[in-house]
């Protein structure tokens, strides 16, 4: 498989800046961008075209927290994460909340009434005022989920940089890739909640 840290000249780390990491993105897709080929061969063109491809869909999976973190994880171990459904310990309570806060939050909306009444319509602003209000809570507490999941990433750093190399058969040894794995599976039901929360807002102010 292809490894996009290699692909993008980054080390194997869960944590990366973001803003470094687009900045050598800018660079390597810029010298490998198919404009600098327009006069050059067709065969030319076309690695160019597929050199370009790559660097993007790269960039695409290290810039997502959760895609990396399952990226890193299917490197390490030669394989994907099996049962990523599981519900991450400690997140049960949240888990229920905000489902039960979107079913309802979803019906309301599919039950706006078609009024000319303005109290009926001051009523329909107040309650979707109530909604918003849920659920940006909701969302301040996945958002203190998702810091405290960065930091726990940050600090994993340090096993990897001290790791022995890619190539090296004991390197797993070196790794808390249950530590990894925990930390994936619960940003990516991070990443499905503040969706879901973001996707109700947004009928909501609409």
């Amino acid at each position: 498989m292809t490894d996009c840290f290699e692909l993008l000249q980054e080390p194997r780390r869960p944590w990366l800046d973001a803003d470094a990491l687009k900045a050598r993105f800018l660079k390597l897709s810029a010298a490998a961008h198919p404009d600098r080929f327009h006069s050059g061969t067709d065969s030319e063109r076309a690695q160019a075209n597929d050199r370009s491809a790559e660097l993007n869909a790269a960039y695409n999976t290290l810039r997502e927290t959760r895609d990396r973190l399952f990226h890193l994880l299917e490197l390490e171990r030669g394989a994907p994460s099996r049962d990523i459904q599981r519900i991450p310990a400690g997140t049960m309570d949240l888990f229920v909340e905000i489902g039960q806060c979107c079913r309802d939050a979803d019906t309301f909306l599919a039950s706006n009434p078609n009024s000319e009444s303005p109290m009926l319509k001051l009523q329909r602003m107040r309650q979707a005022l109530e909604w918003s209000d849920r659920l940006m809570l909701l969302q301040r507490q996945v958002n203190v989920r998702r810091e405290a999941l960065e930091t726990t990433l940050k600090s994993l750093n340090e096993a990897w940089e001290s790791a022995p190399s890619p190539s090296a058969p004991d390197r797993k040894n070196h790794l808390p890739l249950e530590s990894l794995e925990d930390a994936a599976r619960a940003m990516s039901y991070v990443s499905r909640w503040t969706s879901q929360l973001q996707e109700r807002l947004g009928h909501l102010a609409s």
